[in-house]
């Protein structure tokens, strides 16, 4: 059973949500995207997501300033958290900007928000989960999504509240929170999220 939860775990890593969020965009959107623009955005997304964030880590660690992916002290998750603010801000005013998809404009903006949270909660000495913030941002983007494009996504939205409780199972068994943290962390990314869909919905 650990094996199984903890495999969530890494699935469902924050470092691949931006991805997923994407990919749910073109899946459900109305309009038209050529192969090309597809495959743009999703790369300038991995870049700056996943690559450059796995740079940094092997950085870190070399550094001896973190010990594993999943960042478990409270004291080593400052400077990852940074990095991910101004790359998600890097991303928002030079690539996806509002005017070219507003949709993820505002999806990433709820996740800078979300990070900028966490950044907060961690000098108040408050551990949140950073997994439970991204898999509560990615369910209700696609819920947002669902609605905004008039799209029946009933299973999938399904799925995933159900992979939320995979994902907080998971933290637990692996013994990297307490239940407290995963609430913090789950709304720390639903709240602002919620709170954008007033301005693109």
């Amino acid at each position: 059973m650990k094996k199984f939860l903890s495999f969530f775990s890494y699935l469902f890593h924050p470092i691949f949500v931006p991805v997923f969020g994407t990919l749910f965009y073109f899946l459900f959107s109305n309009y038209f995207y050529t192969s090309q623009q597809k495959y743009l955005v999703l790369l300038q997304i991995c870049i700056i997501t996943i690559l450059i964030p796995i740079s940094f880590y092997f950085l870190l660690r070399s550094f001896g300033k973190v010990d594993s992916v999943m960042v478990y002290q409270l004291s080593q998750r400052k400077i990852p958290l940074i990095i991910q603010t101004i790359l998600i801000f890097l991303l928002i005013t030079k690539s996806i900007t509002v005017e070219v998809i507003p949709e993820l404009y505002y999806y990433f903006l709820g996740g800078l928000i979300s990070a900028l949270l966490l950044l907060i909660l961690l000098f108040l000495k408050i551990k949140a989960s950073i997994h439970m913030v991204g898999i509560s941002t990615l369910t209700i983007f696609v819920i947002a999504l669902s609605w905004h494009f008039h799209n029946n996504a009933i299973y999938t939205i399904t799925l995933l509240v159900a992979i939320n409780g995979l994902v907080a199972s998971s933290r637990l068994e692996l013994k990297a929170h307490s239940d407290k943290e995963l609430v913090i962390g789950f709304f720390s990314g639903l709240l602002p999220q919620i709170i954008l869909t007033y301005f693109w919905l």
